[in-house]
């Protein structure tokens, strides 16, 4: 019969009071989370980034080249704010960050442009960075076509086309455009959530496996055991629940501040949701633990879950469809926890699905627990006799 100083109880009251004695805790498991949260927030708090600076080379200096810089500048995307002489200068401009990329209008613009014959417009711009490379070149593109259009209809309208025969030929099919889930095309909405439930797993996966492998270090693994009864799931059981219980509390206020203060979007249950974050919480936490059975070391197991957890940023799909990845790197995608949480995040508040149609993420979600503790009579035989490695 176990004693009353073990078990499930003494096991949560000794994590209790290591999570009280180490400042670590507080930091990690509360004031970075909710900080990442706040600060993608603020960084994206217009919803989308405008006005990225950009510079124009005009070989031409005609009215119409003239009224390209115009456009550009009156656009919601880009700023002109440099006019630099020559490609040269252009080009050391974006290197030193001061623009995001420029168009080169050539010489003879206008008098090409009128005359029938076909002048090019040269777009650069600095992939880089993504996003105002991106913003940079739709703002270019835009007014490359606008420009096109407007020409063609000069041309048209001197050969005495009335204005419905030019629309007819220039603009045959009008194109309606609908946002689905986020008609406001705002970044915020969709990056914030991804970005802090990225963060957030890699925090999780982080203080999961120190919060274990810290025992064996310090050489206290086997009082740890002995305060469970010898028994590792109850070990374990009383180790994570508290951490079960902050971070769960932490994850709901970030969707607080997303969905209250925020004003983020939820057109599907939120209860569905919050579900789905105690869920990820418990399935980091495996992982942890399904790493720490294979690595009962600090230094290796910490790598290992540091290492995945930054490349689940890259192959979650937040920014890169998984469909459209290599297949060789396509299939990591579904070894992350944060990549479930992402599909039920957008197809619930996004989308407004119901439940029923992302069951499938839960259950990957509750699947992570078997699998992740399938191996921790490994970390058991470590924490009876712990060795440390530096």
């Amino acid at each position: 019969m176990a004693d009353n100083n073990t078990g499930l109880k003494a096991s949560v009251s000794r994590e209790l009071r290591r999570m009280t004695r180490r400042p670590v805790y507080l930091v990690m498991m509360v004031i970075i989370p909710l900080a990442c949260v706040l600060f993608f927030m603020t960084m994206m708090g217009e919803g989308l980034p405008m006005k990225t600076p950009v510079g124009v080379i005009d070989n031409d200096h005609s009215a119409l080249s003239r009224q390209v810089a115009r456009s550009l500048d009156a656009t919601s995307l880009i700023d002109i704010t440099q006019y630099p002489d020559n490609f040269n200068s252009a080009m050391q401009m974006v290197r030193s960050g001061e623009i995001y990329g420029f168009i080169v209008i050539p010489a003879r613009f206008q008098e090409e442009a009128l005359n029938g014959s076909t002048p090019t417009l040269e777009i650069y711009s600095n992939m880089t960075y993504f996003v105002p490379g991106t913003l940079s070149f739709k703002g270019f593109k835009t007014i490359a076509v606008t420009t096109s259009g407007g020409v063609v209809k000069s041309e048209l309208s001197y050969m005495g086309l009335t204005g419905q025969q030019i629309t007819a030929l220039v603009q045959p099919v009008s194109i309606g455009t609908h946002a689905i889930g986020n008609p406001w095309t705002n970044y915020s909405y969709y990056l914030t959530p991804s970005f802090s439930f990225a963060t957030m797993a890699l925090l999780l996966a982080i203080m999961t496996v120190f919060s274990i492998t810290v025992e064996i270090k310090d050489g206290t693994s086997a009082q740890w055991l002995a305060a469970a009864g010898n028994r590792i799931s109850v070990a374990l059981a009383g180790k994570l629940l508290p951490h079960t219980v902050v971070y769960t509390l932490v994850m709901l206020a970030m969707g607080g501040l997303m969905f209250g203060f925020g004003h983020f979007p939820m057109h599907g249950s939120y209860a569905a949701l919050v579900l789905a974050m105690f869920l990820f919480v418990i399935a980091v936490q495996a992982f942890g633990v399904f790493v720490c059975s294979l690595l009962p070391n600090p230094r290796l197991a910490l790598s290992v879950v540091c290492l995945i957890s930054v490349l689940a940023f890259s192959f979650a799909g937040f920014s890169f469809p998984v469909e459209s990845m290599y297949g060789a790197i396509g299939i990591f995608s579904y070894i992350v926890p944060v990549r479930y949480l992402f599909l039920i995040y957008v197809n619930t508040a996004l989308n407004g699905f119901d439940i029923y149609y992302v069951r499938y993420c839960y259950i990957a979600l509750l699947l992570f627990v078997p699998v992740g503790y399938s191996l921790i009579f490994r970390l058991k035989k470590a924490c009876l006799k712990p060795v440390y490695i530096p």
